[in-house]
């Protein structure tokens, strides 16, 4: 089997997380199974130039949210796991409680109950304690809660630079190494 991955963009904000990482993983030459929730929609429109259809166009088949009849919604339809990014607070919920109406959550938990991964870029902040609850429930589960939380040791320099870095840590934490993670220890300064 080819390395394939399910990619789910939800209505956080953070799009550029989900669309960097259809990016990455099409240089990676990883198959891309997309789902962009509703919500996700009217967020790449407000916070990138992104079109829709462009965003559609990173990845190899993209499927309806509402669409849970499609491969991805079963275990049969073998994958290397999930990343969602950005991960709502909804989604989470919907995850954490098996609650799955939509292919996004219905993914999730099919990932979750076959033993493979489920990474959640968790865009939310402050939190309170119900949405504590619900990253413990998710991580007792075995999803692995991966907020995009910026590191420095690789000295960025732009914005990009930092979106970089935390999805290609994010794609390295799911097995798959890519050049966009500045890995520990730091280049020598100059």
């Amino acid at each position: 089997m080819s390395s394939r991955l399910i990619v789910a963009i939800t209505g956080a904000s953070g799009a550029i997380y989900g669309i960097r990482a259809l990016q990455i993983l099409q240089s990676c030459q990883v198959e891309t199974h997309l789902i962009i929730s509703r919500s996700a929609r009217l967020t790449i429109a407000q916070e990138t130039d992104w079109s829709l259809a462009a965003v559609a166009a990173l990845a190899a088949r993209v499927y309806e949210p509402e669409d849970v009849a499609a491969p991805p919604a079963s275990g049969s339809f073998a994958t290397q796991g999930m990343l969602i990014a950005p991960c709502s607070i909804k989604t989470l919920s919907a995850i954490a409680n098996s609650y799955t109406a939509d292919l996004t959550a219905r993914a999730a938990d099919v990932c979750l109950k076959e033993g493979r991964p489920l990474l959640l870029m968790l865009r939310e902040t402050p939190l309170h304690l119900g949405h504590l609850r619900l990253m413990t429930a998710a991580a007792e589960m075995g999803a692995i809660l991966f907020p995009p939380i910026p590191a420095f040791y690789g000295r960025p320099q732009t914005l990009d630079d930092l979106i970089n870095a935390s999805v290609g840590r994010a794609l390295s934490r799911l097995g798959i190494e890519n050049p966009s993670y500045p890995h520990w220890p730091p280049p020598p300064s100059p």
